[in-house]
């Protein structure tokens, strides 16, 4: 039996990128990710990809704490391909 003051689960996504070379620090909070650094359009991917995951995972009726790893790995996969395919 569990205790019943036990934490809830949490997760989030972290995204860091070192190609900035303009000076300008970034900085992005969402629902359940941080996004710290990158160029501008660097950023601006990790933006797209954090916000699609989110919209990937709502349209299962899921949150990032309750999918597998597997799950969020065939998410990330579908994300990835969606954006590159523009």
């Amino acid at each position: 039996m569990r205790a019943s003051n036990q934490q809830p689960k949490s997760a989030a996504l972290l995204g860091v990128a070192f190609d900035n070379d303009d000076g300008h620090t970034r900085l992005t909070r969402g629902k359940n990710f941080v996004l710290c650094g990158g160029s501008q359009k660097t950023h601006t991917v990790m933006q797209e990809t954090a916000v699609k995951i989110n919209e990937q995972l709502d349209g299962r009726g899921k949150r990032l704490e309750d999918v597998s790893i597997g799950e969020l790995r065939d998410i990330c996969h579908d994300v990835v391909e969606s954006i590159a395919d523009k």
